[in-house]
């Protein structure tokens, strides 16, 4: 990220100035070689917008969500209480991410604990910007003719009742959008949520990341798009277990990126 323009809240605050708005990165899009891109693309997006704006950087720790996901409260309290410290201590008013693990619990478990900010996630964010005509499409060759499916996140899904906003994220670009039989409401799990990304496998006939990209490659879409970094880590490991590399996995940050000409995505 050395290239890019990433001030942080300590920069910003010696210098005298407030940001439009904090990226919480969260630990995935910091540390996770994948959702890194996720991070690089979102950046490039406000850049490109000149939005002000700024993260944590070494101050930002997790939020808790998978302790307190695996029934540790204590271990949650601790890491939010310093989180909200930290943001408290900058005046934070407003809050967007790209998943929608620290999404949620920023936004409906924190303001309990003495956290109280205004929490957007990034497909909100997104589609506030092309409702307000600041996002336009450049590239209309990329994904010309192409199927996306979109899977829903739980916890921006049917724990959030955020559904169109990413949608209406994808339907930008001049491709077209195909559900799953699983979607919305009734959307299927990847398999990821609630701590279950750290843990072994219970015993079941099957994965749940595979019946859910069984459902996606059922749509012939040769693009599935997610909005959460866990999914899309479920999402492409169940890709390529079915032995269908074909179909990529991408993030609509990244889609929409490289709608704009910021970013390239190898669709091949």
């Amino acid at each position: 990220m050395a290239e890019l323009n990433v001030p942080t809240m300590a920069d910003m605050a010696a210098s005298g100035q407030t940001p439009e708005v904090l990226f919480w990165v969260g630990c995935a899009g910091s540390f996770d070689q994948r959702a890194q891109k996720v991070t690089r693309s979102f950046v490039k997006i406000l850049n490109h917008l000149n939005i002000k704006f700024a993260v944590l950087g070494k101050e930002e720790s997790c939020t808790g969500d998978p302790a307190k996901r695996a029934g540790n409260e204590f271990v949650f309290q601790m890491l939010a209480l310093q989180n909200i410290d930290v943001l408290n201590g900058y005046s934070v008013k407003k809050i967007v991410t790209t998943c929608p693990h620290c999404f949620n619990i920023l936004k409906n478990e924190y303001p309990s604990l003495g956290g109280n900010y205004e929490v957007l996630h990034h497909s909100t964010f997104l589609q506030k910007l092309i409702d307000e005509g600041k996002i336009k499409i450049t590239d209309t060759e990329t994904f010309k003719g192409k199927k996306i499916t979109y899977h829903d996140s739980c916890y921006l899904g049917r724990a959030n009742e955020i559904y169109e906003a990413p949608r209406k994220v994808l339907e930008e670009l001049d491709a077209e959008l195909v559900e799953m039989k699983s979607c919305k409401t009734k959307g299927l799990c990847c398999g990821a949520g609630g701590a279950q990304m750290f843990k072994e496998d219970e015993k079941g006939d099957k994965r749940i990341n595979i019946e859910r990209v069984e459902q996606a490659l059922e749509t012939n879409a040769q693009i599935v798009a997610s909005a959460c970094p866990f999914c899309s880590t479920m999402l492409t490991d169940g890709v390529k277990a079915k032995d269908k590399l074909q179909v990529k996995v991408f993030d609509i940050a990244e889609l929409l990126a490289a709608g704009q000409g910021l970013e390239t995505v190898n669709l091949q």
